[in-house]
């Protein structure tokens, strides 16, 4: 090889250093292996989770009739432990009439409002937050699996644009968290991969159910950045995003975290 060559061939082997030695993605693993083993158990015994007593709240709101004399959810879904089994692993997902991005709340909702004629129950109300957490417990132990091509694939990548971008004050992004500080300790608390699977969920710190996009909004709180309302456009679209990140995890709603 001649001498013109041998800086060129430096800096390839240079670059090919640089690439074998960059750290490889992180396996995403559940909220739930970051919890200790006591909290665990509590997780998993329906006498001990609090947040169980939402679940029950939603079996009694499914099987009622509204105010308006429409029919119950239970009258379409009838016996929802069959019918609705693994329908929460595939939200969000596009409602094919409107085009729009639905999580599993927004389904709900708007089987309330075009279905049963009823006021929409509003994000974090008791009743959308029971509802919610019955129909998803329908799929616990099941595997996440919504769709990210065809008419999802622009709100996926906008949801990873959003967990790739830096922001607040902090200038911090989602990634810089939930990937390259997984396993790591802040204030106390053991950073996770940042994934949704027990929500709604039962958080210490709240001593209540929330949803996830309670806990996003606190995210960005954190970070001091902008907080967007519930069942915003930029929250739906990250929700899509981690859910496709933990493609393959079980469904653990009703969930306990710190």
């Amino acid at each position: 090889m001649s001498r013109r060559w041998r800086p060129y061939r430096w800096a390839l082997a240079v670059a090919l250093t640089a690439l074998s030695a960059a750290p490889a993605l992180p396996e995403v693993r559940s909220g739930s292996d970051f919890l200790s083993p006591e909290m665990l158990r509590q997780q998993a015994d329906e006498a001990r989770n609090p947040a169980f007593f939402w679940v029950e709240q939603g079996r009694d709101l499914f099987s009622r009739k509204p105010a308006s004399d429409r029919p119950a959810c239970s009258g379409c879904h009838a016996e929802p432990q069959q019918s609705l089994r693994g329908a929460a692993t595939r939200y969000p997902q596009v409602d094919a009439a409107s085009g729009k991005l639905l999580s599993l709340e927004g389904r709900i909702e708007l089987c309330r409002v075009e279905r049963q004629g009823e006021p929409a129950f509003g994000y974090e109300t008791v009743e959308l937050l029971s509802m919610t957490a019955y129909v998803a417990s329908l799929s616990r132990g099941l595997p996440v699996d919504v769709r990210t091509d065809g008419a999802a694939k622009p709100y996926f990548e906008a949801g990873k644009a959003f967990f790739e971008r830096r922001q607040g004050q902090l200038n911090l992004s989602c990634r810089q968290c939930h990937d390259d500080l997984a396993g790591q300790k802040l204030r106390g608390d053991t950073i996770s991969h940042g994934v949704g699977t027990g929500y709604p969920a039962y958080r210490l710190e709240w001593n209540d159910v929330g949803s996830l996009h309670r806990r996003l909004r606190a995210c960005s709180l954190g970070v001091r950045a902008t907080q967007f309302d519930y069942g915003s456009p930029e929250y739906l679209a990250l929700e899509l995003y981690l859910a496709a990140r933990a493609r393959g995890l079980p469904v653990e709603t009703p969930g306990i975290r710190r």
